[in-house]
């Protein structure tokens, strides 16, 4: 099963299993052969570590993490993949297959059980309606993981490791970074898959932080003055901070306070700013 990036033999292998793409759960299987060793690359995966995969669709990526890692354990939600799986993963003793939905298991639970003291990482090739549910949902839940490499769509990587101060900055690139550093490794046209979505794709990692870089007394009360600011990003501070239940009057002290301009927007506060902001409110 090492020519899973072959389409002919994909197409066999579908055909096999009678399995049809299905729009709804984002289906996009890899064809690019260089892509997944890289990933698997990328992710930092050894003999002595363990990785967590969600989505590993036809076992394309699976097989290059089981080739690096100690062990692998992916997560499928797709009820028809397991058998087509449990074919072109057999040959792989160290692989383990957990039928479910990512946003619903019980993720500590589950990577203490299957990879005990072994060190864990998460790479995969997401599927890009929850990209961004379920990269927060890996952060929010502090696993204990020390990398997440995913494949997203190419939109979405340029908002989850933008610059602060940047125009492409959100609610989402400030919240990935509290948890972690976000750089983007390379990209991956849209040729590199069956079906070719509309987008091209880019592969990221987050490094995650061993201790948040700035100190906040109420973690949700600053995502959710970082959530106003955005949702209003071209009103000033003073103005869309409004929209998490806070007085113009208290912005306006917290801002005098922490040596921020009332006129300011969005994208021209750091995540320490905001830190400062729900600290002194």
């Amino acid at each position: 099963m090492d020519r899973l990036t072959d389409i002919s033999t994909v197409k066999a292998l579908l055909e096999k299993h009678g399995f049809h793409f299905s729009k709804a759960l984002g289906q996009n299987f890899l064809i690019n052969p260089s892509v997944c060793p890289r990933m698997a690359e990328a992710c930092g995966a050894t003999a002595d570590s363990g990785v967590l995969e969600i989505g590993p669709g036809i076992g394309t990526l699976t097989r290059e993490l089981c080739r690096a890692a100690g062990k692998v354990v992916s997560i499928e939600l797709d009820e028809r993949l397991p058998a087509l799986l449990a074919e072109t993963m057999a040959d792989f003793p160290n692989f383990t297959l957990v039928k479910g939905d990512a946003l619903k298991l019980d993720l500590n639970r589950l990577i203490a059980e299957q990879f005990g003291d072994r060190p864990v990482s998460v790479c995969a090739n997401l599927p890009y309606y929850i990209t961004s549910p379920l990269i927060m949902h890996l952060l929010e839940s502090r696993l204990p993981i020390d990398s997440i490499t995913v494949m997203v769509q190419k939109e979405a990587a340029e908002r989850l490791c933008a610059k602060q101060g940047s125009r492409l900055s959100g609610a989402v690139t400030l919240a990935v970074q509290y948890y972690a550093e976000a750089e983007v490794l390379f990209s991956v046209s849209r040729g590199s898959f069956m079906p070719a979505p509309n987008v091209d794709s880019s592969v990221i990692r987050l490094t995650l932080h061993k201790t948040p870089p700035c100190e906040v007394a109420d973690e949700k009360r600053m995502f959710s003055l970082i959530r106003a600011a955005f949702n209003q990003r071209r009103k000033t501070i003073l103005n869309s901070l409004m929209g998490a239940g806070v007085t113009k009057a208290a912005i306006a002290a917290a801002c005098d306070a922490c040596g921020i301009a009332q006129t300011a927007r969005a994208e021209q506060l750091t995540l320490r700013d905001f830190a400062a902001l729900s600290n002194a409110l």
